[in-house]
């Protein structure tokens, strides 16, 4: 009955529904990983407020040289709680464009926090709202910085992709992502691999600044589209099984005109 599944025409229906249904199988199985790597970020940044904070070295190595920054930190250290000493350079402020708040773009104010050792590493002191009618390049006005000794407690942020390029204008420097290797090039001191988004410090941060939320990961989004792609993998089958069974079953008889006739009339 099912003897034509072993023409060359139905061989090559079934090799092609396999292939698509592991094609399909493998993309589930990568939307599934990267809803773990999320949902570990997640769960990462829920403990931020509350993990004991650690020493920066202890996550973020010195090392590096001026104009490139030191060893970044592993992907599972991101969130780290940590705290450091030292003190700020105004000169070498860096204002991160194009960034929102509460559906306001702004500008995030990051600092290098020189530390005892000679290096620094970047602090991303909070969020400025944009000058009203200034455009997305008016410089905001920045909120004082503390001068002298200070204590920051923060989280280990990597640096961002896609980093574009750095200008200094009137003093300051900008830029549209805070990537480190980048913003290094700019500094006459080593760099950390690594910046800080701040959330305590001491003495404390000017009230101006304003708390810039942690960004979480939509893990749902890639748990979903896993599911999808194993249901397709399902269909797939289910479709080449239905079209198999139909192809066995032949084409239905149809009745004599007579029985149509008395069907009709019943």
């Amino acid at each position: 009955m099912y003897r034509f599944l072993l023409t060359p025409r139905w061989l090559g229906f079934l090799a092609l529904a396999l292939v698509a249904a592991t094609v399909m199988v493998l993309l589930g199985n990568w939307q599934h990983g990267r809803y773990e790597l999320r949902k570990d970020v997640n769960q990462r940044i829920d403990v931020t407020d509350t993990a004991t904070p650690v020493p920066l070295d202890s996550v973020v190595a010195p090392g590096g040289s001026p104009g490139t920054p030191g060893p970044g930190p592993q992907r599972t250290t991101e969130w780290t709680r940590v705290t450091a000493t030292g003190v700020y350079d105004p000169a070498n402020v860096v204002l991160v464009r194009g960034r929102t708040v509460d559906n306001e773009v702004g500008f995030e104010i990051v600092t290098p926090l020189r530390l005892s050792d000679g290096s620094a590493v970047l602090v991303d002191l909070g969020w400025v709202p944009a000058v009203p009618g200034g455009g997305a390049y008016a410089q905001p006005e920045v909120p004082p910085i503390p001068t002298g000794q200070v204590t920051v407690t923060g989280a280990v942020k990597l640096s961002e992709s896609r980093g574009t390029g750095v200008d200094r204008a009137e003093g300051k420097l900008e830029t549209r992502r805070i990537a480190v290797p980048r913003i290094a090039a700019e500094l006459p001191y080593p760099l950390r691999g690594a910046f800080v988004q701040l959330d305590s410090q001491v003495p404390a941060v000017d009230k101006g600044f304003s708390a810039v939320p942690p960004n979480r990961e939509n893990d749902w989004l890639n748990l979903g589209y896993s599911v999808q792609w194993w249901l397709f993998a399902v269909m797939t089958l289910f479709a080449f099984g239905w079209a198999a069974r139909r192809e066995a079953r032949g084409p239905r008889e149809e009745a004599p005109p007579q029985e149509r006739q008395l069907a009709g009339t019943t």
